[in-house]
């Protein structure tokens, strides 16, 4: 104990001189070049300039429309043609083991349609690019919303198609 009294004398003294009134501080108050002077304003305000969308669909909208709603059916046909196949080599393949032949050809079959799937979601892409080209423009998406809207439902019919044959 007396080691920490001898050692806090010299401390408080030591702290004594750091707190001593006199020296040449600067001042605290606003200097002359923090002084507002003068009013400011807001900037003006900028429009954005959107660019229009450029898309490389060519020809009438209905038109182009009515071609990639065609290419979705003709897609769509496809992949009706190859399903009852896979179906059946799943069906197949549902006992057998992983890695099987049986089990090697379902999954074929699954990639077949896959690749079907994938073809007729092509013309949505398209599809969107027109929509977004016409919401930039503020021009009518009515028709486009129908074909996208018939576009879709086919790939959810062959999603829940797909997704039958993968639980099995």
């Amino acid at each position: 104990m007396s080691r920490i009294a001898s050692l806090c004398l010299p401390l408080s003294l030591c702290l004594g001189a750091c707190a001593s009134p006199g020296g040449n501080y600067p001042s605290l108050a606003i200097r002359d070049a923090e002084r507002a002077q003068g009013s400011f304003s807001s900037p003006e305000r900028k429009t954005i300039d959107v660019p229009p969308v450029e898309t490389d669909l060519t020809g009438p909208l209905d038109q182009t429309l009515a071609q990639l709603v065609a290419a979705t059916e003709a897609a769509h046909a496809d992949f009706m043609e190859i399903a009852p196949r896979a179906r059946r080599l799943v069906a197949a393949a549902g006992s057998s083991e992983v890695g099987s032949t049986a089990w090697a050809s379902a999954e074929v079959a699954l990639s077949e349609l896959d690749s079907a799937r994938s073809l007729a979601a092509i013309p949505l892409g398209d599809i969107d690019t027109l929509y977004s080209a016409a919401r930039v423009a503020a021009g009518d998406v009515a028709a486009i919303e129908a074909a996208r809207a018939r576009i879709t439902a086919i790939i959810a019919e062959e999603d829940e198609t797909l997704a039958q044959l993968r639980e099995r």
